[in-house]
């Protein structure tokens, strides 16, 4: 495991970006290669390099036009006599900040630590709090399940022509943004599942919804998928002792009645399902304690129709 602070970023290859923008600025303000360097605490022989273009600067700092506007603030504040350097290190220390706020820090971040990778890290921002981390763990768990979905033969076939998407919400959830799925949908693309980017808090309606209501109830059944009803699928759930409910089809006001549905049962079964309607297709949910539950109760399911 590659091991980098966002920190060790900043110091080798956003200062030195940040110098180098600079310096090009007050060149072309008419500064002296020596007045360059007593402003940005460097040599001549430093600033002699920024000029030349031979010190190695991060392209994506340099074309952001955050990053662009900054310098160009700095450099005519410099020139003008009207910032000091308290002012210039605020403007920086903004500029990092917003950089650290799933901006270019972030991206370059990610690439030195390929295990942050779609984890909608933030801790520059948020550090290490509790909700912070419930949100890592429901993101972790949803790409888990995404990833066991996706390596399973038995699920293409499953997917409903609406596409899948499989999500959970965090333990406290008030409404579908605090639901994690997957922006666009899971679809079957040329025999293959096909899971278009990481989740995301906000990414899913129908299986959100879904999964509110049945938390009104049981507050463990945090997560759930979608699949196409078929029988064989409701056999299957019989078997594993699993008393499939169904509900109707229709979208006016379902939150309310499935919710009133699982009173009246008692609990929230594992697969509830619905037969269709008119202009609505069919479909099943499969509920888990967290999402790669639910995936792994699907392929268990949907392997045991496909023998």
């Amino acid at each position: 495991m590659t091991l980098q602070l966002p920190s060790e970023i900043v110091v080798e290859r956003f200062l030195p970006t940040a110098r180098a923008m600079l310096a090009t600025e007050l060149d072309e303000k008419g500064w002296t290669q020596q007045e360059i360097a007593d402003q940005l605490g460097v040599t001549q022989a430093a600033v002699s390099k920024y000029g030349s273009g031979s010190v190695t600067v991060e392209e994506r700092f340099r074309e952001d036009a955050r990053m662009q506007q900054t310098i160009e603030r700095i450099a005519d504040g410099l020139a003008a006599g009207e910032m000091d350097e308290f002012a210039v290190l605020g403007e920086l220390l903004a500029l990092v900040r917003e950089f650290e706020d799933r901006g270019p820090i972030c991206a370059v971040h990610e690439e030195e630590m390929p295990a942050l990778q779609g984890m909608g890290c933030d801790l520059c921002v948020r550090g290490t709090d509790t909700a912070v981390e419930a949100e890592r763990a429901v993101l972790s768990s949803v790409r888990r399940a995404t990833r066991l979905l996706a390596d399973s033969a038995v699920v293409v076939d499953a997917i409903p022509n609406v596409g899948m998407n499989v999500g959970m919400a965090l333990p406290d959830a008030g409404d579908t943004l605090d639901v994690a799925a997957v922006p666009g949908r899971i679809h079957d693309l040329r025999g293959r599942v096909n899971v278009p980017s990481n989740p995301e808090f906000g990414a899913s309606e129908h299986v959100a919804r879904t999964i509110l209501a049945a938390m009104a109830v049981d507050p463990s059944r945090r997560a759930a998928l979608n699949l196409s009803t078929a029988e064989s699928l409701l056999d299957a759930a019989h078997e594993q002792g699993i008393e499939p409910l169904e509900f109707d089809a229709g979208y006016e006001d379902r939150d309310e009645r499935l919710e009133a549905a699982f009173r009246e049962r008692g609990d929230v079964p594992r697969v509830i399902y619905h037969s269709g309607a008119f202009g609505i297709e069919p479909i099943t949910y499969v509920f888990g304690e967290s999402a790669l539950e639910a995936a792994e109760l699907a392929v268990e399911l949907l392997g045991a129709v496909d023998t």
